[in-house]
């Protein structure tokens, strides 16, 4: 009889027949004149039962985490609301580990009780856990969802340079490159790219790492994160920006909870349902946290602290019933040479935040090249370092803007992980090059 080869997901619809699994042996339970293996899969797991002697004699030294490829046929469990099982006719053992691994990725206690640090240095390990696992695959749908939602708004999807000359914002959180004898810096952001075209396509968006020379060693940082970047021609002001991003979000997350049902459940959350966001201009945030919140703020109060942005989060929760709020009007101070000014000295800018977190930063920027030169003379820039840059402005650009979405940080406030750390593959961090 000759067999199929299926996914465990789809064993439901396979009794009767003979099937073939490949996986990981999950767990193994060998009583001697019967096994039980849990086979885990790309899809989840499906119980595989063996009561052949001599097929558990030729697997009696089968252990958790090898790689194998079961044979036989798919009956229902005898278990009052079980799935169906396998009952195997042939085991064929890949490859098994050398050693006993160090972490029990089959018990999911003992995974929830690890510390950081071993789950980041077990990480090709840890990352086969089932609910490990659910974080890329939420993350891999919010970024087809943000790729689809923007092709269908006629955006082109571009792939901008790592290697650069200058950096972006003109700081001092680069990574710097000996470039062939040359100094070159790993690109914070792809902006200048976004900007250069819209010249040519007026929408654009892109998905792709950035890199920051921080300091910084907290839950909320990285060195290297991806960034979810759009750039957009010919709007009117930053509301046309937030316009397209509220409906954006609406389909991320809609598609999130569409495609990932099970990974949700396993971090029992909800995904957020909204018509609009509500916005605040950032001075008015302020006050409202002082004067209702017991906000303290530090000697720096151009922006919210990580605690302001909780505690203004917590309040739109408790009395809009959101979890998300725009803060607006930033002063021009704070955000970088290109931001296009108002009248009273802020900035068309914004941030979005997620839950006590900014995931968003975004804004109009300078479309006349003129008025970008002065604006990089204010900040001690030197225009002839960004010739190329400005070359687009020289010949034409409407007004123009966009934002970048972290990645990781979305993801980690929609799934309520404690770090950020936890939603990178391989973190980059302060302390962590490896693995």
């Amino acid at each position: 009889m000759q067999s199929v080869e299926i996914q465990s997901q789809q064993i439901q619809s396979h009794i009767g027949e003979r099937v073939e699994l490949k996986g990981h042996a999950q767990t193994v339970r060998d009583l001697g004149n019967l096994m039980f293996i849990n086979v885990r899969d790309r899809t989840g797991c499906v119980q595989v039962v063996v009561d052949d002697k001599s097929i558990i004699q030729q697997a009696s030294g089968l252990s958790p985490e090898a790689a194998v490829i079961i044979t036989g046929s798919v009956v229902q469990s005898p278990q009052k609301n079980a799935a169906a099982e396998v009952h195997a006719d042939s085991i064929v053992i890949l490859s098994g580990p050398n050693e006993v691994p160090p972490v029990e990725i089959s018990k999911q206690s003992k995974m929830d009780s690890l510390s950081l640090t071993a789950m980041l240095d077990y990480r090709p390990l840890t990352l086969r856990s089932p609910k490990v696992r659910a974080i890329f695959k939420v993350q891999a749908a919010i970024c087809r969802a943000f790729a689809n939602f923007l092709t269908g708004e006629e955006f082109v999807e571009i792939h901008s340079p790592k290697i650069v000359s200058t950096g972006t914002e003109g700081g001092a959180n680069l990574f710097k490159l000996d470039y062939f004898g040359k100094e070159a810096f790993l690109a914070q952001s792809p902006q200048f790219y976004k900007q250069m075209m819209v010249g040519v396509f007026e929408r654009v968006f892109e998905v792709g790492p950035v890199y920051r020379a921080e300091e910084h060693d907290t839950t909320r940082h990285l060195n290297e994160y991806v960034s979810l970047d759009f750039e957009m021609g010919f709007i009117e002001s930053e509301q046309d920006l937030i316009a397209m991003q509220i409906r954006l979000m609406q389909h991320i997350f809609a598609h999130v909870e569409e495609t990932c049902v099970a990974e949700l459940e396993m971090y029992g959350v909800k995904v957020p349902r909204f018509t609009s966001i509500p916005q605040l201009k950032l001075h008015e945030a302020q006050e409202l946290l002082t004067s209702k919140l017991n906000w303290k703020p530090g000697a720096e109060t151009t922006d919210l602290d990580p605690e302001g942005e909780r505690l203004l989060c917590q309040y739109f929760s408790e009395k809009e019933n959101t979890d998300l709020v725009y803060l607006t009007h930033y002063p021009r101070s704070v955000r970088p040479f290109y931001a296009m000014p108002t009248s009273d000295g802020l900035s068309h800018s914004f941030d979005l935040l997620f839950r006590g977190l900014e995931v968003t930063t975004g804004g109009q920027r300078l479309h006349r090249a003129d008025e970008l030169i002065e604006s990089m003379k204010l900040r001690g820039l030197e225009p002839d370092s960004f010739t190329d840059y400005l070359q687009c402005f020289r010949y034409g650009m409407p007004p123009h803007g966009g934002l970048a979405i972290g990645l990781e940080r979305l993801t980690k406030q929609l799934l309520n992980l404690p770090t950020v750390k936890l939603a990178v593959l391989f973190p980059r961090d302060r302390n962590r090059l490896t693995p």
